[in-house]
């Protein structure tokens, strides 16, 4: 006579929401960072440096957290896809914008960084519209770029709470970003216009 087997852990079919709910936690990152960019431009806009620059650190993290989880655990996703670089844009759009807007930052680096996300909007939907879906990858200089960006917006805002570090030192990180906006926006172009060339145009 057989011994009748107990079952002392959750079933397959118990652990499987658990695993798909567990598979969107990049996105649910992605929109905590969007919901953190208006509480940081009211800060800044109430003089509040030090939550400001917490909350955008937190936003900043977030940012490399949700890649990671996603292509470290194949959480992958079309929403993902979708949600990262809107977020990312927000956040650093509307923040720069706040930031010339209370002369934290210049204004020539702010109307840089927004031209090269409207130019890249633009371009990628005139490649959907004319060519169809624009595939790809974040390129390296991309990346180093949104580092720059969030590296210099840190600085200024620890520098508006605390004067630290010296202005100089904000002065060339402006520069440097600058620099890494224009090169990431003339690589954007090359890249849509190499695409273009070798696609056959098509409407939909």
């Amino acid at each position: 006579m057989r011994a009748s087997s107990t079952n002392i852990g959750p079933s397959l079919s118990d652990r499987l929401p658990a695993r798909t709910a567990v598979r969107h936690l990049p996105n649910l990152i992605c929109l905590i960072r969007l919901a953190l960019v208006w509480p940081i431009a009211e800060a800044l806009q109430a003089g509040e440096h030090v939550p400001a620059l917490v909350m955008f650190m937190a936003a900043a993290v977030s940012d490399g957290l949700d890649g990671y989880l996603a292509k470290r655990f194949n959480w992958i996703s079309e929403l993902g896809k979708f949600l990262d670089p809107l977020a990312d844009k927000a956040l650093l759009v509307t923040i720069f914008v706040e930031a010339a807007w209370l002369e934290l930052v210049p204004w020539w680096l702010t109307a840089a960084v927004v031209a090269r996300d409207v130019m890249i909007g633009l371009g990628a939907l005139v490649f959907r519209l004319w060519f169809g879906p624009l595939r790809g990858r974040p390129t390296k200089i991309s990346k180093i770029n949104t580092a720059a960006q969030l590296l210099y917006l840190t600085i200024v805002m620890v520098n508006a709470a605390v004067n630290l570090p010296p202005q100089e030192l904000v002065d060339a990180l402006a520069i440097l970003t600058l620099v890494t906006t224009v090169l990431s926006g003339l690589h954007y172009v090359v890249t849509f216009t190499r695409r273009a060339w070798t696609q056959p145009a098509q409407f939909s």
